[in-house]
């Protein structure tokens, strides 16, 4: 070919591509999709339109009215509408009827959220968490579960935290430890607890129904440990209890478990720490077991205790459990009080806590507390609380079994039975030593005329009150009485 031919095949060539780059790109059009006409309206409707038609709002007049519930609002009085069909959020003059929608079992046990007293005021942080609404995480092939209450779910409990944990009979809650303290309370059955401290010094106990144990995670006065290794196994009918744990945001899924620690290890180099063949550790989890099924524990406890262990058992002063149980409660007017803090069980010195059962009608007197807040768990029975935080707010909630209060420092409250049966209830503290304030103990050991000049009561009512501590004020089964005068 022709040094010219080339030249003019080059040049058809070039004018080919230009024509071909330089041809626009047509892009598909998307056309935008209209939203069927039903969904919006238009600006028609924006405003002022005109007339409208009145929409109708149910008459509410299928209800009666329980005791008290015309009376002055500043009475307060409690409210049982379990008791009747269709309550109504009517108090004295204030008030009206609720139509719906609405939740009447919500209504029914939360009557003085529903139909505050009087004297609620302002806006104060919630104070209640029913375990009932927790998540319940299961354990392995029916041997058991546990549900936690934390801030996540109860914003104002930040010193401390809850778990209600149940074992099936012989199940275990696995070897563990935590970055917090734990402190426990059995709700029924039985339990062996066992634990080794840094020193290789052991120690198992048997406990039951009303027993405490617990394990440290900062120094105390009395040892140096943090995060004590333990094991908890239900005995032959099984077991219920509480966890009480020093941190707010504390979570069941953040425990150390041993089975997690051996599944997350290289297995040459567990063989190596185990000075054994890698072969031998061919049936170690792969996951972790929480809770799960176990070989009963031997009936004697002592074949668990390691006579040959050289390092010798915990001493008797640091023991992590204590048979509350056995100890026989304080009987006063309106209940019993049994109190448990490091003056007796010295290893947990940083918790405190009171066991109160309280007649119906009685209440755990007006108090507030001075250097911890107030972790509650209702066992049995039916309470109301009113927590008053200053300036000028108050708000009043009502318990049930299985609920937690939780009470900021110093926040004044007391806790009332408002139910039919005895009123149970824990109170627990973050303090060297359970102490309150009492409100009726403060008024007796001021000057009369400071009291009078402040509150305006008489010499009669201020004399009546008692220069030591009551914790518990006896009280009428009569929900509308008003005359608590005692003979003195």
């Amino acid at each position: 070919m022709s040094s010219y031919a080339v030249y003019s095949a080059s040049l058809a060539l070039l004018a080919f591509s230009t024509l071909v780059t330089s041809a626009p790109v047509v892009e598909p059009q998307l056309q935008p999709r209209a939203d069927p006409p039903a969904l919006r309206g238009d600006d028609s409707l924006l405003g002022d339109i005109g007339p409208i038609t009145q929409a109708p709002s149910p008459p509410v007049d299928d209800y009666d009215l329980v005791p008290g519930q015309e009376a002055d609002p500043d009475l307060g009085f409690y409210f049982d509408f379990t008791k009747t069909d269709n309550p109504q959020p009517i108090r004295g003059s204030k008030g009206g009827t609720d139509p719906g929608p609405r939740n009447y079992r919500y209504d029914a046990i939360n009557s003085d959220l529903f139909t505050p007293p009087g004297t609620d005021s302002g806006d104060v942080e919630n104070a209640k968490w029913p375990m009932g609404l927790s998540h319940n995480r299961n354990g392995l092939v029916g041997s058991g579960w546990a549900r936690q209450q934390n801030v996540a779910v109860l914003p104002a409990a930040t010193a401390m935290a809850g778990v209600d944990m149940r074992l099936m009979p012989h199940a275990y809650r696995e070897l563990h430890w935590h970055k917090n303290a734990e402190w426990s309370l059995i709700l029924n059955g039985s339990v062996r607890i066992s634990a080794v401290n840094e020193n290789g010094q052991t120690f198992v106990d048997d406990l039951t129904a009303g027993d405490v144990w617990f394990f440290p995670k900062i120094p105390t006065k009395l040892t140096n440990l943090k995060g004590v290794p333990h094991s908890i196994q239900a005995l032959d009918n099984g077991t219920e209890f509480l966890l009480v744990f020093d941190s707010g945001d504390f979570s069941e899924e953040t425990t150390f478990l041993a089975s997690e620690m051996v599944a997350r290890i290289p297995t040459s180099v567990l063989a190596k720490d185990l000075q054994t063949d890698v072969s031998e550790l061919a049936n170690i989890p792969t996951d972790q077991l929480w809770i799960f099924p176990g070989v009963p524990a031997p009936a004697d406890i002592n074949e668990q205790n390691d006579t040959s262990n050289p390092n010798g058992y915990l001493p008797k002063e640091q023991a992590y459990s204590y048979h509350f149980s056995e100890q026989e409660p304080f009987q006063t007017s309106g209940g019993s009080v049994k109190i448990i803090d490091p003056t007796t069980f010295p290893i947990a010195d940083t918790f405190s806590a009171a066991l109160i059962t309280l007649q119906p009608g009685a209440m755990r007197e007006l108090h507030w507390h001075l250097t911890s807040d107030e972790w509650s768990f209702i066992i049995a029975g039916s309470a109301r609380v009113t927590v008053f935080q200053a300036p000028e707010s108050s708000r009043t909630f009502d318990f049930q079994a299985g609920d937690v209060a939780y009470i900021p420092v110093p926040e004044s409250h007391y806790i009332e039975n408002v139910g039919d049966d005895e009123l149970v209830v824990l109170e627990v503290l973050q303090a060297p030593k359970f102490t309150d304030m009492s409100a009726s103990q403060w008024i007796a050991l001021t000057p009369n005329q400071i009291i009078k000049d402040t509150l305006n009561l008489t010499d009669e009512v201020i004399n009546a009150q008692p220069k030591e501590k009551t914790l518990i004020k006896p009280g009428s089964t009569n929900s509308t009485e008003t005359n608590f005068k005692v003979n003195r």
